[in-house]
């Protein structure tokens, strides 16, 4: 893409329109058929949103080729079309003299579409300081962190990421963790026109595959961990961080989790502007000394700006590493020392992370979105930490997904668990039982003898794992999180793990 200033600060001034003749001067196309010099006001990757005048990208999806509703797309007023192909793409329909369409041939639609998204909305991030976070696991807690750090240093600062959208006025309900290409734009439109200076936001795998953040320029970004997950998507583990390692093309300052080794894989591959963390592997920031309890986390760590006592009410192992992450970050975005400590301090939790369901019961009762082996692992073993009497967990796996992580998250659970409860997720399009039935034989691979039960209804499921609780255990629900919902076949119900858990916990403190 070539740089054309001028034409970039005329299109932030303009606001969300897009001149085609400027554009084409900064993008590479393959051929241009038609009128070009033309206004668009408008722009559509899904035939269903084109407006009269717009323009429409056809981009190949994983269920449906795009370049099938090139015709719909123009009956509903699309002006341009831009795709990969051709310009016969363009039936008859398209072609008759009262309905002239300018066609754009490009080698990579998801690329265009991507660029052409960030010049429609004048470039937003030009005007913001981008923090990325990938990796399978502490994602979420770490932009929250970050997002902490920089409030407290006193800068107006959107999120963007799995729970939900901050835009600096506004706060709105995520539709994916890390948006499409249109809408993210948008959405970092909006944060500028609230005067946000810094956006944090979760770059997942997906958005990287398909090229939704291209464009944008990251003065930060960060990898906290790769582990098996989306390999229904992606296929191998290899390919799942060719994705992840896409972000690191297209940023400032990288910090990774040196004690993973795909962390350590990506310094080496870009050591000079490389940042690690870590707890064994000690890189510029590492806990010299380090305290986890039920209270929170307390250590000393050691970093480029010198040692900070950090207190934070997070708990678990795992959250040391996301702390780290976030205390790189704000070093690497030159906050001072006391706004890191203060701002650590301050961010209490994370919807749907460790959340701990109170309704004056004897015995603790956590919900959590640990949905990996991985993240189920280092989950129990945060719980095991607080050394409580038994650990009851519930937790199923989603349907038309990854089926290969089932058998591994049972054996995860046999390990760490005196009781486990079986059950649904989300289990779209596959018979619950038959997912029940694949973690099942995890479970009894590694222990034979682990007690457990399947309970297939969820609601069921934690009213029994409440009813089993006594004195002194914990009760663990997995998966879900912070979600409001349960996906069966096509239907999308309502349903909170929380909160069918506290009318659990309210029934039975009630009876006593």
């Amino acid at each position: 893409m070539r740089s054309h200033r001028a034409v970039w600060e005329r299109v932030a001034r303009r606001g969300a329109c897009l001149k085609l003749n400027d554009w084409l001067t900064l993008f590479s196309t393959v051929a241009v058929s038609g009128k070009a010099d033309l206004e668009i006001e408008s722009i559509a990757s899904d035939s269903r949103k084109v407006r009269p005048g717009g323009l429409f990208v056809a981009v190949a999806g994983s269920k449906q080729d795009g370049r099938r509703f090139i015709s719909e797309a123009i009956e509903r007023g699309a002006t341009v079309v831009v795709a990969e192909g051709p310009a016969n793409a363009l039936d008859a329909t398209s072609r008759k003299e009262d309905r002239p369409i300018t066609y754009i041939q490009v080698s990579d639609a998801r690329q265009a579409l991507a660029h052409l998204s960030s010049y429609f909305y004048g470039n937003p991030t030009d005007g913001l300081h981008l923090i990325g976070v990938t990796g399978t696991n502490g994602k979420t807690t770490t932009t929250f962190l970050i997002q902490a750090l920089l409030r407290t240093a006193g800068f107006k600062t959107g999120l963007i990421g799995t729970i939900r959208f901050d835009l600096g006025n506004a706060v709105r309900p995520a539709t994916h963790t890390t948006p499409g290409a249109m809408e993210l734009q948008a959405l970092f439109a909006e944060m500028r026109g609230a005067g946000a200076t810094h956006a944090v936001m979760e770059v997942s795998s997906h958005a990287l595959d398909q090229r939704r953040v291209e464009g944008c320029w990251f003065d930060t970004a960060i990898f906290t961990n790769l582990t098996r997950d989306h390999l229904d998507y992606h296929g191998t583990i290899e390919a799942y961080f060719a994705a992840k390692r896409k972000l690191f093309d297209q940023t400032g300052m990288t910090l990774v989790n040196l004690d993973d080794p795909w962390g350590r894989r990506i310094r080496e591959e870009i050591p000079g502007r490389c940042w690690g963390y870590g707890i064994s592997e000690r890189g510029q920031f590492y806990p010299k000394s380090m305290e986890i309890g039920p209270g929170g986390i307390r250590m000393t760590v050691a970093s480029p700006m010198g040692e900070m006592e950090i207190r934070s009410p997070l708990v678990g192992r795992y959250n040391v590493y996301n702390l780290l992450a976030a205390i790189g970050a704000g070093a690497a975005l030159e906050l001072s020392k006391e706004s890191i400590i203060a701002g650590v301090a301050a961010m209490a939790g994370v919807p749907g992370r460790f959340e701990k369901i109170d309704a004056g019961q004897p015995f603790l009762v956590i919900v959590d979105y640990a949905h990996t082996e991985d993240a189920l692992d280092r989950l129990l073993q945060a719980v095991s930490d607080i050394h409580p009497r038994r650990i009851i967990t519930v937790f199923g796996c989603g349907g038309d997904r990854d089926r290969g992580k089932r058998p591994k998250m049972g054996a995860v659970s046999a390990r760490h668990s005196d009781v486990t409860v079986l059950t649904s997720d989300n289990p779209r399009g596959e018979p619950p039982m038959a997912i029940i039935q694949e973690i099942e034989a995890g479970l009894r691979s590694a222990d034979s003898s682990a007690e457990y039960q399947v309970i297939p209804d969820r609601r069921e499921a934690i009213e029994r794992a409440v009813r089993l609780a006594a004195e002194g255990d914990a009760v663990v629900i997995a998966g879900k999180g912070h979600e409001d919902y349960q996906i069966i076949g096509n239907e999308r119900l309502p349903f909170d793990d929380r909160e069918v858990a506290r009318t659990a916990l309210t029934a039975r403190v009630g009876r006593k």
